[in-house]
């Protein structure tokens, strides 16, 4: 049985950077895409970011692109989320996700197969 633990949330001021890690445990995810979603208080989960299983291809959530950047380390068994000029509308608790369907990780309510328990991420103004 596959895990996901998220790392590496806490407090940041506005226009600051956090990389959030996520590492998988108990099987490999080396074939599954993986991506990065997020609640905040009182709203859905909203889609962030995924990356294809070989880490050749990206996209992203339109509130966060061209200042997140998702990765993956097949060897750590880990995807990674460079978060830069942070913004107070970025607290949220920020999960991650393994599935095999890629083109599929931004549908809403979407049943990934492997979901993260999240990380709080706060930032300040």
């Amino acid at each position: 049985q596959g895990q996901l633990v998220e790392s590496g949330g806490g407090l940041v001021q506005a226009g600051g950077s956090l990389r959030l890690s996520c590492t998988g445990s108990g099987r490999s995810f080396n074939n599954y895409a993986m991506g990065w979603f997020r609640q905040a208080p009182g709203k859905e989960r909203e889609f962030v970011a995924a990356i294809n299983w070989h880490g050749g291809s990206t996209y992203y959530g339109d509130s966060v692109q061209g200042r997140f950047t998702i990765s993956r380390d097949k060897v750590d068994n880990s995807v990674y989320l460079q978060m830069d000029s942070l913004k107070p509308e970025d607290t949220a608790v920020y999960y991650c996700a393994a599935d095999p369907y890629y083109s599929k990780m931004n549908t809403p309510h979407y049943a990934m197969d492997y979901w993260g328990k999240g990380t709080l991420v706060t930032v300040s103004s």
